[in-house]
């Protein structure tokens, strides 16, 4: 398998595990308003649905509700307030970003997250000047599911999208990167819920975590990866990554 000219990846839920964050950040206004905090595994998964799925499933407000737009913009203020306390790269992630370096692959981010937060958080983790090319949200008029900022992302970083990868945790991600005419993965370790049928997507592969990316970069998983990977994945969960998935 030749290796791809460049890998794209979404960030909330498939470069970035933000949900932690997010959480905090949510459950502090449902305090200001009067409501208890909810766990992180309830939250978790509508992280990838933005802040009108955040808030819809916190507070049952949609897009049109009269308190949306006040609740989304304190949400969002908060947010900024506290962007990466906890927030960090998956288990794995940083051995397939260090691959890519050192074989000389761009990679970059497209996510619809404004940017007004997209680019503090990746300078607060340290990937901002490491990636080749960076679409937020709100950098073009279109957004995923259309190919557009996939495209976009694709010139920025001087490469033919059509030998390229985009890998995703959301439907969208997985239809924007087939219509862009690139090599569609979902990330099967981001933020689904039990409702979510990644293998239904129509994606080229899904990816039950990060290290699996090496088989589409056209070499065997690193012994060092899969190491880390085990050891992060048991200390978070009690459970090693090679263990059956339940939903």
């Amino acid at each position: 398998m030749n290796p791809p000219v460049c890998v794209l990846f979404d960030l909330d839920g498939t470069l970035l595990d933000t949900a932690p964050d997010l959480a905090a950040a949510l459950n502090r206004l449902r305090r200001e308003r009067g409501e208890s905090a909810l766990p992180l595994a309830l939250i978790r998964p509508t992280v990838s649905q933005g802040s009108p799925g955040m808030l819809k499933a916190s507070f049952g407000v949609d897009a049109d509700h009269p308190l949306y737009a006040e609740l989304n913009q304190r949400f969002l203020a908060l947010y900024q307030e506290f962007i990466a306390v906890e927030t960090a790269l998956f288990p794995g992630m940083a051995e397939v970003l260090a691959h890519l370096e050192a074989n000389a692959i761009p990679w970059g981010v497209v996510t619809n997250k404004p940017g007004f937060l997209t680019e503090p958080l990746l300078k607060a983790v340290g990937l901002w000047a490491r990636a080749a090319c960076v679409v937020s949200g709100d950098t073009l008029d279109k957004r995923k599911p259309d190919p557009e900022p996939l495209w976009y992302a694709c010139e920025q970083a001087g490469v033919d999208p059509g030998r390229s990868l985009y890998v995703g945790d959301a439907e969208r991600d997985v239809q924007a990167g087939n219509r862009a005419g690139m090599i569609a993965l979902a990330a099967e370790f981001g933020y689904l819920d039990a409702a979510d049928r990644p293998h239904e997507w129509g994606a080229a592969g899904v990816l039950r975590q990060p290290v699996d990316l090496f088989h589409w970069l056209g070499v065997a998983t690193p012994i060092a990866a899969t190491s880390a990977l085990t050891a992060a994945t048991t200390a978070q969960s009690g459970m090693s990554p090679t263990a059956p998935i339940t939903r």
